[in-house]
């Protein structure tokens, strides 16, 4: 019984990262379309976003 239980988790831990990949290679691709057409990348500056960039310039956010 223990043996089904840890299968059943390998299992979805499987189908998690499979489905992990799939959106990262979706979002890569959907990434190197952009540049090849000339768009600005739409992702938030840096690891905080508009967050990090209003503690940066004394607290405003910045409305580019």
């Amino acid at each position: 019984m223990q043996d089904d239980k840890t299968d059943r988790t390998k299992d979805d831990r499987k189908a998690r990262l499979a489905e992990q990949l799939r959106q990262n290679l979706q979002r890569r691709k959907a990434q190197t379309r952009a540049r090849r057409a000339g768009d600005a990348d739409s992702r938030p500056e840096g690891i905080g976003g508009q967050e990090a960039a209003a503690t940066e310039d004394g607290g405003r956010a910045r409305d580019d």
